[in-house]
Protein backbone atom coordinates (compact mmCIF):
# COMPACT_ATOMS: atom_id res chain seq x y z
CA UNK A 1 0.00 0.00 0.00
CA UNK A 2 1.26 3.46 -0.82
CA UNK A 3 0.39 6.50 1.20
CA UNK A 4 1.60 9.68 2.81
CA UNK A 5 2.22 8.35 6.32
CA UNK A 6 5.88 9.07 7.16
CA UNK A 7 7.90 6.03 8.18
CA UNK A 8 8.78 7.61 11.53
CA UNK A 9 5.28 8.94 12.27
CA UNK A 10 3.81 7.64 15.53
CA UNK A 11 1.00 5.14 15.16
CA UNK A 12 -2.47 6.57 15.79
CA UNK A 13 -4.14 5.57 19.05
CA UNK A 14 -7.09 4.10 17.16
CA UNK A 15 -8.29 3.35 13.63
CA UNK A 16 -11.97 3.39 12.67
CA UNK A 17 -13.25 1.04 9.96
CA UNK A 18 -16.75 1.79 8.69
CA UNK A 19 -19.27 0.38 6.28
CA UNK A 20 -21.13 2.99 4.22
CA UNK A 21 -24.70 2.22 3.07
CA UNK A 22 -27.04 2.11 6.07
CA UNK A 23 -24.13 2.74 8.45
CA UNK A 24 -22.32 6.01 7.81
CA UNK A 25 -24.66 6.84 4.92
CA UNK A 26 -28.39 7.28 5.53
CA UNK A 27 -30.46 4.47 4.01
CA UNK A 28 -32.86 6.87 2.27
CA UNK A 29 -30.84 9.99 1.46
CA UNK A 30 -27.27 8.57 1.32
CA UNK A 31 -26.24 11.61 3.36
CA UNK A 32 -23.51 11.45 6.03
CA UNK A 33 -23.76 14.97 7.46
CA UNK A 34 -25.50 13.83 10.68
CA UNK A 35 -22.18 12.21 11.66
CA UNK A 36 -20.22 15.48 11.29
CA UNK A 37 -19.45 15.98 15.03
CA UNK A 38 -17.82 12.53 15.23
CA UNK A 39 -15.97 13.00 11.92
CA UNK A 40 -14.60 16.33 13.19
CA UNK A 41 -13.47 14.63 16.39
CA UNK A 42 -11.66 11.90 14.46
CA UNK A 43 -9.82 14.42 12.29
CA UNK A 44 -8.91 16.54 15.30
CA UNK A 45 -7.50 13.53 17.14
CA UNK A 46 -5.56 12.29 14.10
CA UNK A 47 -7.53 9.04 13.96
CA UNK A 48 -7.83 7.51 10.47
CA UNK A 49 -11.27 6.67 9.11
CA UNK A 50 -11.15 3.71 6.75
CA UNK A 51 -14.27 3.46 4.61
CA UNK A 52 -15.04 -0.19 3.86
CA UNK A 53 -17.78 -0.94 1.36
CA UNK A 54 -18.95 -2.94 -1.63
CA UNK A 55 -18.70 0.34 -3.57
CA UNK A 56 -16.01 0.90 -6.19
CA UNK A 57 -13.04 3.23 -5.80
CA UNK A 58 -14.77 5.62 -8.21
CA UNK A 59 -17.76 5.80 -5.84
CA UNK A 60 -15.79 5.99 -2.60
CA UNK A 61 -13.09 8.51 -3.58
CA UNK A 62 -15.41 11.55 -3.77
CA UNK A 63 -17.21 10.56 -0.56
CA UNK A 64 -13.90 10.15 1.25
CA UNK A 65 -12.74 13.57 0.06
CA UNK A 66 -16.04 15.26 1.07
CA UNK A 67 -15.69 13.81 4.59
CA UNK A 68 -12.13 15.10 4.86
CA UNK A 69 -10.34 11.73 4.91
CA UNK A 70 -8.67 11.62 1.49
CA UNK A 71 -5.39 11.04 3.35
CA UNK A 72 -6.64 7.60 4.47
CA UNK A 73 -6.82 4.38 2.44
CA UNK A 74 -10.20 2.75 1.85
CA UNK A 75 -11.40 -0.82 1.43
CA UNK A 76 -13.33 -1.16 -1.82
CA UNK A 77 -15.49 -3.80 -3.50
CA UNK A 78 -16.07 -5.67 -0.21
CA UNK A 79 -12.35 -6.17 0.39
CA UNK A 80 -11.37 -7.32 -3.09
CA UNK A 81 -9.20 -4.20 -3.39
CA UNK A 82 -7.78 -1.12 -1.69
CA UNK A 83 -8.03 2.54 -2.64
CA UNK A 84 -4.73 4.24 -1.69
CA UNK A 85 -4.68 7.61 0.07
CA UNK A 86 -4.72 10.70 -2.10
CA UNK A 87 -6.76 11.87 -5.08
CA UNK A 88 -8.49 9.30 -7.24
CA UNK A 89 -6.48 8.01 -10.18
CA UNK A 90 -7.46 9.43 -13.56
CA UNK A 91 -6.88 6.04 -15.21
CA UNK A 92 -7.19 3.32 -12.54
CA UNK A 93 -5.70 -0.11 -13.10
CA UNK A 94 -8.50 -2.46 -14.21
CA UNK A 95 -6.28 -5.42 -15.10
CA UNK A 96 -7.59 -7.59 -12.24
CA UNK A 97 -11.16 -6.98 -13.41
CA UNK A 98 -10.22 -7.80 -16.98
CA UNK A 99 -8.66 -11.09 -15.82
CA UNK A 100 -11.79 -11.81 -13.81
CA UNK A 101 -14.03 -11.26 -16.82
CA UNK A 102 -11.73 -13.45 -18.93
CA UNK A 103 -12.02 -16.25 -16.36
CA UNK A 104 -15.79 -15.86 -16.39
CA UNK A 105 -15.91 -16.12 -20.17
CA UNK A 106 -13.62 -19.18 -20.14
CA UNK A 107 -16.07 -21.49 -18.38
CA UNK A 108 -18.59 -23.68 -20.21
CA UNK A 109 -21.12 -21.59 -22.16
CA UNK A 110 -24.12 -23.38 -20.63
CA UNK A 111 -22.97 -22.13 -17.21
CA UNK A 112 -21.71 -18.73 -18.34
CA UNK A 113 -25.03 -17.81 -19.97
CA UNK A 114 -26.88 -18.23 -16.69
CA UNK A 115 -24.87 -15.50 -14.93
CA UNK A 116 -25.20 -11.84 -15.83
CA UNK A 117 -22.96 -9.29 -14.15
CA UNK A 118 -22.33 -5.56 -14.15
CA UNK A 119 -19.99 -5.99 -17.10
CA UNK A 120 -22.85 -7.50 -19.12
CA UNK A 121 -25.44 -4.86 -18.27
CA UNK A 122 -24.19 -1.32 -18.74
CA UNK A 123 -25.15 1.72 -16.65
CA UNK A 124 -28.87 1.80 -17.48
CA UNK A 125 -29.42 -1.82 -16.45
CA UNK A 126 -27.26 -1.41 -13.33
CA UNK A 127 -29.42 1.57 -12.37
CA UNK A 128 -32.58 -0.49 -12.87
CA UNK A 129 -31.25 -3.45 -10.89
CA UNK A 130 -29.84 -1.43 -7.98
CA UNK A 131 -32.01 1.69 -7.75
CA UNK A 132 -28.95 3.92 -8.21
CA UNK A 133 -29.25 7.14 -10.22
CA UNK A 134 -27.67 6.80 -13.65
CA UNK A 135 -24.52 8.72 -12.68
CA UNK A 136 -24.11 6.51 -9.61
CA UNK A 137 -24.57 3.45 -11.82
CA UNK A 138 -21.78 4.67 -14.10
CA UNK A 139 -19.45 4.91 -11.11
CA UNK A 140 -20.54 1.47 -9.89
CA UNK A 141 -19.65 0.09 -13.32
CA UNK A 142 -16.04 1.28 -12.98
CA UNK A 143 -14.99 -1.96 -11.35
CA UNK A 144 -11.37 -2.91 -10.70
CA UNK A 145 -11.50 -6.06 -8.58
CA UNK A 146 -14.90 -7.79 -8.50
CA UNK A 147 -18.02 -8.55 -10.50
CA UNK A 148 -21.47 -8.52 -8.87
CA UNK A 149 -24.23 -10.23 -10.78
CA UNK A 150 -27.22 -12.56 -10.73
CA UNK A 151 -27.33 -16.32 -11.18
CA UNK A 152 -30.45 -17.20 -13.15
CA UNK A 153 -30.27 -21.00 -13.08
CA UNK A 154 -30.81 -23.82 -10.61
CA UNK A 155 -29.01 -24.36 -7.31
CA UNK A 156 -27.26 -27.39 -8.80
CA UNK A 157 -26.11 -25.31 -11.75
CA UNK A 158 -24.85 -22.57 -9.45
CA UNK A 159 -22.73 -25.09 -7.55
CA UNK A 160 -21.20 -26.22 -10.85
CA UNK A 161 -20.68 -22.59 -11.87
CA UNK A 162 -18.86 -21.76 -8.61
CA UNK A 163 -16.72 -24.91 -8.90
CA UNK A 164 -15.76 -24.05 -12.49
CA UNK A 165 -14.71 -20.54 -11.46
CA UNK A 166 -12.67 -21.91 -8.55
CA UNK A 167 -10.46 -23.68 -11.09
CA UNK A 168 -9.49 -20.21 -12.32
CA UNK A 169 -8.83 -18.89 -8.78
CA UNK A 170 -12.15 -17.01 -8.63
CA UNK A 171 -14.27 -17.04 -5.47
CA UNK A 172 -18.00 -16.35 -5.26
CA UNK A 173 -19.71 -14.73 -2.26
CA UNK A 174 -23.46 -14.44 -1.88
CA UNK A 175 -24.56 -11.02 -0.65
CA UNK A 176 -27.92 -9.53 0.10
CA UNK A 177 -28.61 -8.93 -3.60
CA UNK A 178 -25.82 -10.22 -5.82
CA UNK A 179 -23.47 -13.16 -6.26
CA UNK A 180 -20.12 -11.37 -6.36
CA UNK A 181 -17.03 -12.82 -8.02
CA UNK A 182 -13.44 -11.87 -7.20
CA UNK A 183 -9.95 -13.25 -6.74
CA UNK A 184 -10.48 -13.11 -2.98
CA UNK A 185 -10.11 -10.58 -0.19
CA UNK A 186 -12.49 -9.50 2.57
CA UNK A 187 -13.04 -6.40 4.64
CA UNK A 188 -11.68 -8.21 7.70
CA UNK A 189 -8.59 -9.40 5.83
CA UNK A 190 -7.78 -5.86 4.69
CA UNK A 191 -7.99 -4.55 8.25
CA UNK A 192 -4.75 -6.26 9.29
CA UNK A 193 -3.00 -4.89 6.20
CA UNK A 194 -4.08 -1.34 6.99
CA UNK A 195 -3.21 -1.60 10.69
CA UNK A 196 0.28 -2.79 9.68
CA UNK A 197 0.54 0.23 7.38
CA UNK A 198 -0.08 2.62 10.26
CA UNK A 199 1.77 0.60 12.94
CA UNK A 200 4.59 -1.38 11.28
CA UNK A 201 6.18 -2.12 14.69
CA UNK A 202 3.02 -3.77 16.04
CA UNK A 203 4.00 -7.23 14.77
CA UNK A 204 7.07 -7.25 16.99
CA UNK A 205 5.38 -5.34 19.81
CA UNK A 206 1.58 -5.83 19.86
CA UNK A 207 1.29 -3.28 22.65
CA UNK A 208 2.01 -0.55 20.08
CA UNK A 209 -0.94 -1.52 17.84
CA UNK A 210 -3.76 1.03 17.58
CA UNK A 211 -7.17 0.03 18.92
CA UNK A 212 -9.47 -0.90 16.04
CA UNK A 213 -13.13 0.15 15.85
CA UNK A 214 -15.45 -1.33 13.23
CA UNK A 215 -19.02 -0.30 12.45
CA UNK A 216 -21.52 -2.01 10.18
CA UNK A 217 -25.20 -2.86 9.83
CA UNK A 218 -25.48 -6.01 7.71
CA UNK A 219 -24.37 -9.65 7.64
CA UNK A 220 -21.54 -8.90 5.20
CA UNK A 221 -20.01 -6.65 7.89
CA UNK A 222 -19.88 -9.45 10.44
CA UNK A 223 -16.27 -10.56 9.84
CA UNK A 224 -15.02 -6.97 10.07
CA UNK A 225 -16.95 -6.30 13.29
CA UNK A 226 -15.71 -9.53 14.88
CA UNK A 227 -12.09 -8.79 13.89
CA UNK A 228 -12.08 -5.36 15.60
CA UNK A 229 -11.16 -4.61 19.19
CA UNK A 230 -14.44 -2.68 19.45
CA UNK A 231 -17.36 -3.61 17.20
CA UNK A 232 -20.49 -1.56 16.68
CA UNK A 233 -23.64 -2.95 15.06
CA UNK A 234 -25.70 -0.10 13.65
CA UNK A 235 -29.48 -0.56 13.82
CA UNK A 236 -30.85 -1.77 10.49
CA UNK A 237 -34.65 -1.36 10.26
CA UNK A 238 -34.59 -1.63 6.45
CA UNK A 239 -32.85 -4.98 5.94
CA UNK A 240 -31.63 -8.19 7.51
CA UNK A 241 -30.08 -7.30 10.87
CA UNK A 242 -26.99 -9.00 12.20
CA UNK A 243 -27.97 -11.88 14.48
CA UNK A 244 -26.44 -12.18 17.96
CA UNK A 245 -22.76 -13.01 17.57
CA UNK A 246 -20.96 -15.71 19.60
CA UNK A 247 -19.65 -14.24 22.83
CA UNK A 248 -21.07 -10.90 21.83
CA UNK A 249 -19.64 -7.97 23.77
CA UNK A 250 -20.36 -5.31 21.19
CA UNK A 251 -22.37 -2.13 21.00
CA UNK A 252 -25.74 -2.19 19.23
CA UNK A 253 -27.23 1.18 18.45
CA UNK A 254 -30.94 1.87 18.64
CA UNK A 255 -30.70 4.70 16.10
CA UNK A 256 -29.84 3.76 12.48
CA UNK A 257 -27.53 5.41 10.00
CA UNK A 258 -25.15 8.32 10.53
CA UNK A 259 -26.86 9.57 13.70
CA UNK A 260 -26.41 6.22 15.43
CA UNK A 261 -22.88 6.10 14.00
CA UNK A 262 -22.06 9.51 15.46
CA UNK A 263 -23.18 8.62 18.99
CA UNK A 264 -21.38 5.26 18.96
CA UNK A 265 -18.09 6.77 17.75
CA UNK A 266 -18.21 9.68 20.20
CA UNK A 267 -18.93 7.29 23.09
CA UNK A 268 -16.04 5.02 22.16
CA UNK A 269 -13.66 7.93 21.64
CA UNK A 270 -14.51 9.30 25.08
CA UNK A 271 -13.32 5.98 26.53
CA UNK A 272 -10.20 5.70 24.36
CA UNK A 273 -8.82 9.26 24.34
Amino acid sequence: MTGNTPADAPAPRAIVFSDLDGTLLDHETYGWQAATPALDRLRGAGIPLILASSKTAAEIAPLRAEMGFAHCPAIVENGAGLLPPGPAEAAPDRSAYQRLRAALDAIAPDLRHQYRGFGDWGAAEIARRTGLPIEGARLAAQRQFSEPGLWEGSDTGRAAFVAALAQHGVTAREGGRFLTLSFGGTKAGRMAEIIAHYAPDATADPATAPRSLALGDAPNDREMIEAADHGVIIANPHGTPLPPLPGEARVRTTVPGPQGWMHAVLDLLSDLL
